[in-house]
């Protein structure tokens, strides 16, 4: 994108009463962001829902200095700018008709990887939440998923530094400008996410983190993955509009239960019960039901560290099973060997981890 056109594009977003849909829609009609200004406003007024007041701003010199402005601090800054048409854009997002018009990203982001999922949940996180939060990305390491998340505190920290622990590229949403962090307590692992991933937002460096903007920012939580988890959540919170917003794109949601009585998993609790979540025990739930497949050379090298492999007495009944009877369905699997179905869906990670069977397309698995 050239300077020019980035410097409209700026603009646009920069004008009140127009907001993301509005802008696409005026793009679409005219071709580019920068043909917009020099369209004649009685042609724009034609295009259905466009009226004078969405326009009343849209030669205003103001948000044009104001956009020149901006466009000088990301280029001082070494800031990339990913415009929704282009192929620096999260493809999933491209889908999302309110998806913002621009996103500003630092780091070393690389959204080729398709195996992307969102966490989030609560500031006050529990042992319980922060225990599960680490074992659960510990589990899903070995297929190098990116993890995205708000850099909150609570349940978002949690699982962003286990991700960079485990070498995971992870992204950091945020509500404000990327000339701060918030919160600034988190501000010690900018360099770390930054070499492991980055930071993404679509606010300006005049943003604050006011309330709004959270709430706006958590519908690209939402839009970037295949899925959103929710750890831990209270009755209400940004969370769980976070999960309504992945809902309604229809992606597939996963929450974390906990007991009736308390209160950080009331909302989990709630997503399971009104269906609007996948109950969640473990990675293997979640590997199982979006058909992931851990990389055919990391199965080679787990084959080749491991030439003489042990299993345990589960282990052992599944794979003996899966070799007499071929391919099978983990629900045939777990049927046949007298095993709950959750068991088995872990159990068949781990198995998969050491080598000794496969997933096939079609939710099958077989033994090696």
């Amino acid at each position: 994108m050239t300077e020019p056109e980035i410097i409209a594009a700026l603009r646009l977003q920069n004008i009140p009463n127009i907001g993301d849909v509005t802008a696409k829609k005026l793009i679409a009609h005219c071709g580019s962001p920068s043909a917009i200004f020099e369209d004649k406003p009685h042609h724009l007024l034609k295009i259905d829902g466009i009226g004078k007041v969405t326009l009343k701003g849209l030669h205003d010199t103001l948000y044009l200095d104001e956009a020149q402005q901006e466009f000088e601090f990301l280029s001082k800054e070494n800031i990339e700018v990913s415009y929704f048409m282009e192929d620096t854009y999260p493809e999933r997002l491209k889908h999302c008709l309110d998806g913002p018009i621009l996103l500003f990203q630092r780091g070393n982001i690389d959204l080729k990887q398709q195996k992307i999922i969102s966490v989030v949940g609560t500031r006050n996180v529990t042992s319980y939440g922060s225990s599960f939060a680490q074992q659960f990305i510990a589990e899903l390491a070995p297929l190098n998923p990116i993890i995205v998340s708000g850099l909150a505190y609570g349940v978002d920290i949690k699982v962003q530094k286990a991700a960079m622990d485990h070498g995971l590229q992870t992204i950091a949403c945020m509500a404000h400008g990327l000339n701060q962090i918030y919160p600034k307590a988190h501000a010690k692992y900018q360099s770390k996410i930054e070499a492991n991933g980055g930071f993404l937002t679509e606010f300006w460096s005049s943003s604050q983190p006011n309330r709004e903007n959270f709430l706006k920012r958590n519908r690209i939580i939402a839009g970037i993955s295949e899925a959103t988890i929710v750890i831990e959540s209270a009755e209400k919170g940004g969370s769980l509009v976070t999960a309504d917003l992945a809902h309604g794109y229809n992606r597939e949601v996963f929450a974390v239960p906990g007991r009736a009585t308390d209160k950080w998993s009331k909302g989990c609790n709630d997503l399971i019960k009104y269906q609007k979540a996948h109950l969640l025990t473990s990675a293997a739930e979640l590997i199982y039901l979006l058909g992931w497949q851990i990389e055919e050379e990391k199965q080679e090298k787990t084959v080749q560290k491991q030439l003489f492999v042990e299993l345990d007495e589960t282990e052992q009944s599944i794979y003996s099973y899966l070799q007499l009877n071929g391919k099978q369905l983990l629900d045939t699997v777990a049927l046949e060997c007298k095993l709950p179905i959750f068991k088995v869906s872990s159990t068949l990670v781990q198995m998969e981890m050491k080598g000794v069977v496969r997933p096939l397309p079609g939710k099958l698995f077989e033994a090696v």
